[in-house]
């Protein structure tokens, strides 16, 4: 019976979903969608643990590359160029002069960050070479592994072949 907009007997939640309670037992959970285990099944596999594993190296090396850009590559372009610090060409959008691209940012200008832009370009193209580099290692190294030739039998190996060679029944003459 409804009292107070609830349901007070189980034989009205069992018409509501079709399943009656078990009294004094604990419900059990329903069982995972099938989803569920083809995306354990997916995690597992171990194309995709040394995916994350390179993708973590990927991330650790484009901050190497980002300091060798910015701290290295950088300063010495500059010293090319007459001094030029990369980090600094910038143009401020509401028309004032700043000296530094953080005084500008500090003053809370808007900003067209060329110098910036640039550094992204140089680093794109030095993590671009690196892996062109590390692709073509890696294919020659494949190349020369679906070159090579298998390797012989073992003694254990020739021992059984002969065994069931001589297990096998004789063709009828």
């Amino acid at each position: 019976m409804i009292q107070g907009g609830e349901l007070r007997s189980p034989d009205h939640i069992a018409i509501a979903t079709g399943l009656k309670p078990n009294r004094g037992s604990n419900m059990a959970l329903p069982p995972a969608p099938s989803w569920v285990d083809e995306f354990k099944a997916f995690i597992a596999r171990g194309s995709v643990i040394d995916l994350a594993v390179g993708v973590i190296i990927g991330v650790s090396f484009g901050g190497i590359v980002n300091s060798l850009v910015k701290d290295v590559l950088n300063p010495v372009i500059g010293v090319f160029l007459g001094g030029v610090d990369f980090t600094n060409i910038f143009i401020p959008l509401n028309g004032k002069h700043y000296d530094t691209l953080a005084l500008a940012q500090a003053a809370g200008a808007p900003t067209v960050n060329i110098g910036l832009f640039i550094n992204a370009i140089i680093q794109f193209l030095i993590m671009a070479f690196v892996i062109f580099w590390v692709v073509k290692a890696l294919s020659r190294i494949n190349l020369r592994n679906l070159g090579a030739a298998t390797p012989p039998p073992t003694m254990t190996e020739t021992l059984l072949t002969e065994i069931r060679d001589l297990l096998k029944p004789a063709p009828p003459a």
